[in-house]
């Protein structure tokens, strides 16, 4: 069952091609994969990555809607859209042309101020985070019962801010930055949003 939708996963444009970019970057560090300041740069990319997941969904995706028509609708594709049709799917990935230049972008800078083996590793953390992220975002979306506990926990917890109050639980791989910002809070106590499809 979980084939079908791994397969379901990947077949899309931007999943695929972020994951072929993710492999072909990997071979730019090749050649230094034991060395640890390799994998320091790794995981910073990862960390930035889980890092801009939070601050880019709470303060550019909730933003007031624009009233520029070519803005507001990037802003429709990139997250309105998602929240008033949460199942479809083709709302539901970050489009490659919104995430692609925004990494390459970080990954020249690290390669320019080091060297180009840094910059494939920075590069190769940040697009691993982005389809961890996109695959816990869609598992969140689908009829798919998470294996573990935290798994199941933060699918619940992505879906009460689509369904209950869209002010509050913006990390969709992990709470870390919601609760450092004060934007965790016991679902119990939060009123019902009349807004949390229509942003």
């Amino acid at each position: 069952m979980m084939g079908k939708y791994v397969k379901e996963f990947f077949s899309h444009l931007d999943v695929l091609a972020m994951f072929v970019l993710s492999m072909l970057s990997m071979l730019g560090f090749i050649d230094s994969f034991f060395r640890s300041y390799v994998w320091l740069v790794f995981l910073s990319g990862v960390v930035t990555y889980i890092t801009s997941e939070y601050m880019t969904h709470r303060f550019l995706f909730h933003m007031k809607p624009p009233k520029h028509p070519l803005f507001l609708k990037f802003m429709k594709r990139i997250h309105y859209d998602h929240h008033e049709f949460p199942d479809d799917l083709k709302l539901l990935f970050l489009p490659i042309w919104y995430s692609f230049p925004q990494m390459v972008a970080v990954s020249l800078v690290v390669g320019l101020i080091s060297n180009s083996t840094y910059g494939f590793a920075m590069f190769t953390g940040l697009s691993l985070a982005l389809l961890y992220y996109e695959w816990v975002h869609y598992v969140a979306h689908r009829p798919i019962k998470p294996k573990t506990a935290f798994g199941k926990w933060m699918k619940k917890v992505h879906l009460w801010h689509h369904f209950k109050n869209e002010h509050y639980w913006f990390g969709v791989t992990n709470p870390t930055l919601d609760y450092m910002m004060g934007t965790f809070k016991d679902e119990r106590e939060v009123e019902k949003s009349e807004t949390a499809r229509k942003l």
